[in-house]
């Protein structure tokens, strides 16, 4: 009886494999289709979101008004820029 549970929970293992290649592959194949001017933009917007949460990161460690100040102007220029590379048409 063992032997059929470890049959069934392999099939169970190799279905749940070939499921998640299959959306990998899914995913590859939306990002081909995409334009290179659309990865690009893709990749710059997710840029600025990374910059944008190290900015927050070292805003809430910081006690300096200087210093916070500068961080202040860092996140709004963040935000210009995302908004400019997500509306190119209207910046």
């Amino acid at each position: 009886m063992s032997d059929a549970g470890e049959g069934l929970v392999d099939a169970e293992a190799r279905l749940s494999e070939r499921m998640f290649e299959r959306e990998l592959e899914r995913r590859a194949s939306a990002a081909r289709r995409l334009a290179p001017a659309e990865v690009e933009r893709n990749r710059q917007i997710e840029s600025l979101r990374l910059a944008r949460a190290e900015m927050e990161r070292q805003q809430a460690l910081t006690n300096h008004t200087g210093r916070r100040a500068q961080i202040e102007a860092a996140l709004a220029e963040i935000d210009r820029r995302v908004a400019a590379v997500s509306h190119p048409t209207a910046a």
